[in-house]
């Protein structure tokens, strides 16, 4: 079906929230009790004030599906309502309204819900996206995507690539923050700037443990500048009620893309994504992608290698599965699937080279990274695929990160708006 007639025909499938999934079978629940604070998102706090913030403004606003109001109304639906709609939306990855899979969009449109033209800024550089903004009559840039926490989730950088176009041509950039899903602690190796490319463009470690708030702050002061200039006008409007490690906010779950369906999902993505290098399936294809890793002919024994290890916050199952697309797809595999026990203790980044040099050790013949290299751009650098190809253990692999890690926190903190 074409895909216009599929989001006319689907407008109201379209707007139904999407609800958070249960935990895995058998994991603890560590959503806990209500909380008694109540945590409002930047989007949340202007649209109680009928968006008059942006009263005389022409607006574009960068989102996707994950922008929405507690009740699950879209914030540029929630715009039109109150009377204020925007110039134009702009569509990152998977789309405005979310119809397109991993690495692909859904090309310029004009909204049927609201008739509001939609540009496709998937893939834009700066240059092609100040043209669309410019082109739109934009003066004010608004982004509000729920981000997952991981370098390489590319909506951070399209936040990015957004604040380059808007600072070409003057505009104010307002961003509506959100809390961090995996919470405020950065983990991991920082990238390398001479593996840059759209997975990943600047020197962030890859669990930054920054809200997008805080990561603007940090770009306009750290990379901007010598990137084509800084936002002069920069505005996050901050999340009240939240602290940064809070990982029970009250917030409805919305898919941020297809394959992070759940609230688990997000929490092991920063760390199981690095499968995406492996000729392992990292779960695509699946209920569960990112919590279900494996490829045929593995068996129960990786599994109880990993338990074997008392990484702390996890346990792993054996798990079979057979993928509908990606790698392996229609073919049966074995693996494991992760099963959160204590979020506040489970290191993503470590737990994912715990699994790689356990999977190496186990099964050598079926082992191997994808021949492009891919997970050089996805850790960073080179550095992971030679030191497990070299027999290096998993404490010296994160060993080998733990000086940038420091320098990171020492760059990241004057731009934290959150205890």
């Amino acid at each position: 079906m074409d895909r216009r007639h599929f989001l006319v025909a689907g407008a109201g499938a379209l707007a139904v929230p999407a609800l958070s999934a249960p935990a895995p079978a058998g994991a603890e629940d560590h959503r806990g009790p209500s909380r008694p604070r109540r945590v409002e998102t930047g989007a949340e706090q202007l649209a109680a004030r009928g968006w008059d913030r942006f009263a005389g403004r022409r607006v574009g606003v960068v989102t996707n599906p994950t922008g929405v109001l507690r009740d699950h109304t879209h914030v540029v639906d929630s715009m039109v309502a109150a009377g204020r709609p925007p110039a134009a939306a702009f569509g990152p990855e998977h789309g405005f309204r979310g119809t397109a899979q991993a690495g692909g969009s859904e090309g310029d449109y004009r909204d049927p819900r609201t008739g509001i033209p939609v540009y496709d800024a998937y893939g834009a550089n700066a240059t092609k996206l100040a043209g669309m903004f410019t082109k739109a009559g934009v003066d004010t840039v608004v982004f509000d995507i729920a981000d997952v926490g991981a370098r390489f989730y590319t909506y951070i950088w399209s936040m990015y690539t957004a604040m380059q176009a808007a600072a070409a041509i003057g505009a104010e950039f307002v961003v509506l923050d959100r809390p961090n899903p995996v919470g405020g602690t950065s983990r991991g190796p920082q990238l390398d700037p001479a593996h840059a490319t759209g997975v990943g463009r600047k020197p962030v470690v890859q669990q930054h443990g920054l809200t997008v708030g805080e990561l603007a702050l940090l770009f306009n002061a750290e990379f901007l500048p010598d990137d084509g200039g800084r936002v002069e006008r920069l505005d996050v409007v901050e999340v009240r009620g939240w602290r940064r490690d809070d990982l029970d906010t009250g917030l409805p779950w919305v898919p941020p893309s297809p394959n992070v369906p759940t609230r688990d999902t997000a929490l092991v993505y920063p760390g199981t994504c690095l499968f995406e290098g492996l000729v392992f399936s990292e779960g695509r294809g699946t209920t569960r992608p990112f919590e279900t890793i494996g490829a045929p002919g593995l068996d129960w024994r990786w599994a109880e290698d990993l338990n074997a290890l008392g990484l702390p916050g996890v346990r792993f199952r054996e798990a079979y599965f057979t993928p509908t697309f990606h790698k392996f797809a229609n073919q049966l595999c074995g693996g494991v699937a992760l099963h959160l026990t204590d979020p506040s203790r489970f290191d993503a980044p470590r737990t994912a080279v715990a699994m790689i040099v356990a999977a190496k050790a186990r099964y050598p013949d079926r082992f191997g990274w994808r021949p492009d290299n891919w997970i050089d751009k996805l850790s960073g650098s080179d550095r992971l695929r030679r030191m497990v190809d070299a027999g290096a253990g998993t404490d010296e692999v994160v060993g080998a990160w733990q000086d940038e890690l420091a320098a990171f926190e020492r760059t990241r903190r004057p731009h934290l708006r959150y205890r």
